[in-house]
Parts: C-alpha cells; sequence; structure tokens
C-alpha cells in the first residue's frame, strides 16, 4: 500500500532530547515534526520564572567532561555560567564538617582520621583508574564494599554517588554508570545563566532556523505501526498523522500507552518493569544568606543536598538575590508523607542557614520530581537494547535510554544516536 506521509521524522517530545534529535535529523534534509503535549516546550528542562526569580525544577549542572556538553558545542549551542569550588560541607546528623573532595578539605576534615582519609585516598585513586566494562553487572553497593572497609568511607562515597546521579539505591543502581558519572562530577560542572531554559530557548531558535515544524499543546494518543512500514499518529485532538520514522523521547510507561496492543513483548517487559529517580526539592530565593560563606553541604548517612548556586550563575532579576536549592534523594522504596519531607528540608536550611525565613523572596516545595526516567539498574543493559531496537521505525531516546549515561548526558548522547540510526536507514 502507498502512503502519503506528512513527514519523514515525527518526534515526540521536545525536551532536550527531542531537539536534539530534530537538529540531527533536520539537518540531513529530512522533514521533521516536533510534538510536544504540554503549552510550552523544555520538558523537564524548563525554567520557572517567579518574581523575577529563575527556578529549575530542582538543581540542575551540566558536566564540563561529559558527552552532553560535547554534544551542546557540536551542535552550537552555547552555556554561559560558572564552576562551583569543591569545597563545602559535610551534612552528618546536624553536625557539619569539612567536605574531603579536595586536597584542603582533605587535610582539614575532622569527619575522618588518618587512617581513614588514606583509605578514602585510595577509592577515589580506583574511581580515576575506573574501567566501565569491569563493573558492568555490578552495583555501585558492590563496588563500595569491595574498595571501601570503613564504615564513613562507604558513607563518603554512598553520598559522591547521589551527588553524581542523582540516585539514592545503591543497592540496585550500575556501578558503570554511577562511577562514569562521578568521574564527570569531579571535572567540574556548569551552572547556567538563566537556567536550563537558556539551552531549550537556543536548541528551538535553531531547530525552527532548519525548518523543524514545532508543535506545542497537542499530545499523542496512539502510536500504530502500518504494513510495509511507517505509523500512523493519532493526537489527543483526533488529528492523523503519517510518518515514515518515529523518534520517541518521553516516558517509558507512557509509550507502552500509546503503542496500546502493538506493543512487543520485550518492550511490555522490560519498559513496566522500569523505576524512575526521584527527589523531593526545596527552591528558595532569599535576599541574603545568614551565613554567606556557607554555599554547598551534602548529608552523608542522611541523603541531603545543599547549594546556593546564584554564587556562580545569574538566576535573578536582583542582583543581590541569592538562589538554592535544598533537597532529598528520595529511595524508590520512600513512602514518606510529603509534609514530612517539606518539615525536614525547612529544618535541613535552619541548620545551614539559621533564620532563612526572616529573609525569603520566593520558594517552593515539590516533593515527587522525576529526576530520571529510568534508575539504571546492574546488568540491564543488554534488556534496554533489545527494547531500544525492537521495532523497525520507531527510535527511543531520553535520559532513560542511553546504555552507558543518565541525566543531561543521556538524553543528548541517546538523541544523537537515534537520529544517527535513523539517517543511515534513509541512506540505505
Amino acid at each position: 500500500m502507498t502512503y502519503k506521509w506528512n513527514y519523514d521524522v515525527l518526534i515526540i517530545g521536545a525536551g532536550l532530547a527531542g531537539y536534539t534529535a530534530a537538529h540531527f535529523t533536520a539537518k540531513s534534509n529530512l522533514s521533521v515534526m516536533l510534538l510536544e503535549k504540554s503549552r510550552t516546550t523544555g520538558g523537564r528542562a524548563k525554567t520557572n520564572i517567579m518574581n523575577g526569580h529563575y527556578f529549575n525544577l530542582g538543581p540542575h549542572a551540566v558536566y564540563r567532561k561529559g558527552v552532553g556538553y560535547a554534544i551542546l558545542e557540536q551542535l552550537g549551542i552555547r552555556v554561559s555560567g560558572q564552576s562551583p569550588k569543591l569545597d563545602g560541607e559535610l551534612y552528618d546528623n546536624g553536625s557539619t564538617h569539612a567536605a574531603p573532595f579536595y586536597l584542603g578539605g582533605m587535610l582539614s576534615t575532622t569527619y575522618l582520621n588518618w587512617k581513614q582519609r588514606l583509605e578514602w585516598l585510595n577509592a577515589v585513586w580506583h574511581i580515576f583508574r575506573f574501567v566501565p566494562e569491569h563493573a558492568a553487572d555490578q552495583t555501585y553497593q558492590q563496588w563500595i564494599e569491595k574498595h571501601a572497609h570503613s564504615e564513613k568511607v562507604r558513607h563518603l562515597l554512598r553520598s559522591l554517588g547521589r551527588l553524581a546521579t542523582y540516585c539514592h539505591a545503591p543497592e540496585l543502581v550500575s556501578a558503570k554508570t554511577t562511577l562514569s558519572h562521578i568521574k564527570q562530577a569531579l571535572g567540574g560542572v556548569l551552572y547556567l545563566d538563566g537556567g536550563w531554559q537558556s539551552m531549550i530557548d537556543q536548541l528551538h531558535n535553531r531547530a525552527v532556523m532548519l525548518g523543524v515544524e514545532v508543535k506545542a499543546g497537542n499530545g499523542v494518543k496512539q502510536i500504530e505501526p502500518l504494513a510495509g512500514g511507517g505509523f500512523r499518529i493519532v493526537l489527543t485532538d483526533g488529528e492523523e498523522l503519517l510518518t515514515k520514522t518515529v523518534i520517541y523521547t518521553a516516558g517509558p510507561q507512557e509509550l507502552l500507552g500509546m503503542l496500546g496492543d502493538h506493543a512487543l513483548p520485550v518492550q511490555q517487559s522490560f519498559f513496566s518493569r522500569i523505576i524512575p529517580v526521584k527527589g523531593a526539592v526545596l527552591d528558595v530565593a532569599l535576599s541574603q544568606l545568614p551565613r554567606p560563606q556557607r554555599l554547598f553541604a551534602i548529608g552523608t548517612e542522611e541523603p541531603y543536598y545543599y547549594s546556593v548556586h546564584s554564587n556562580y550563575a545569574r538566576l535573578s532579576d536582583n542582583r543581590n538575590a541569592v538562589i538554592l536549592h535544598v533537597q532529598k534523594y528520595l529511595h524508590p522504596a520512600d513512602q514518606a508523607d510529603p509534609k514530612h519531607v517539606k518539615t525536614e528540608l525547612e529544618h535541613v536550611l535552619e541548620q545551614l542557614q539559621p533564620g532563612w525565613k526572616s529573609y525569603k523572596l520566593a520558594w517552593r516545595f515539590m516533593p515527587h520530581v522525576t529526576v530520571n526516567q529510568r534508575l539504571p539498574k546492574a546488568g540491564d543493559n543488554e534488556e534496554l537494547k533489545q527494547a531500544l531496537t525492537a521495532m523497525p521505525g520507531l527510535y527511543l531516546a531520553g535520559d532513560w535510554s542511553s546504555p552507558d549515561y543518565m541525566l543531561l548526558d543521556g538524553a543528548l548522547s541517546s538523541a544523537k544516536a537515534a537520529a544517527e540510526r535513523l539517517i543511515s536507514q534513509f541512506e540505505r
């Protein structure tokens, strides 16, 4: 049967992965439609402006040595901002210690004795010597137990893993993915001027200039594979589109709903078992910091994160305003009451910045932020790869669909890989 195609490529989801895929495919002279169910584009990379203060959806950072940063450079996306220092504090049951993430902190910290400091240095040395393939089927907790004996050093390694991946499940998460991200995080991160919206705006404008048709406010209800190849796409408003290929960048469970009975067994089996990485976040704007020298702290036994981002990026129309984030990394089994978690985070901030409420300009609490749509488990890479390529013409991208990375690096690298496979198909 001969079809009259509306597009060569239809991309579902106008976030970082969707826009990245659109750039690569449009540059190959393919007709591209980018669909977004929300009224605004950007997905979880959107930046909300509250009373002139720029809030990302929780704390966001770009790895300077990451594959995602290299892809942004390749696309001509310019990001401005500064890198926070590696100093800061460990938050340990209400008390604080210098964080041993740099030489001065390692020498001055009261958290470790000298024997533990040597053990910590040895563990960090193993991180830098780490070969990803050697830990493909190993959990991060198993790696920790092999390379650290002191419980305090193990706490530090778990804290560092949470900081680099936002994931609080060392007994589940892949050592390969976690250690790869730790190495990148130790290479420095960037907090972006104007928030991550600055990336989205550039990606959107360049996509439009390349001829990509962007349509927001209309989602996809159904993806129907056609006999002989191609897809019929039914939108939520009832419109139908015919496309030769699809690049899907939204969530895995949502994809199963769109495919319905057309989902293949390997897709049903794997996508239905995917667990998201979540966090609870308090985003705060203050007129000043009660303790201006305290810019960063991370929990040891407790999965907390605190950081002042505005010291390194322009995040408010008010030059004197302070933008900070307090986060609790959530375990997949957590069933905590949001009110209780909010009280926890306010208590942590009160201990780090006493009297902060007197300087409050704007704030919000988000109890269940999806940080990454897949918790990368040890040993699940082969099953992921099979599910990604099971349906010809359907290409998957997003922070959950990379076998090697997560977060920004996972989103951009999987989008580039999906676009390159698609372009290769058209060339054949």
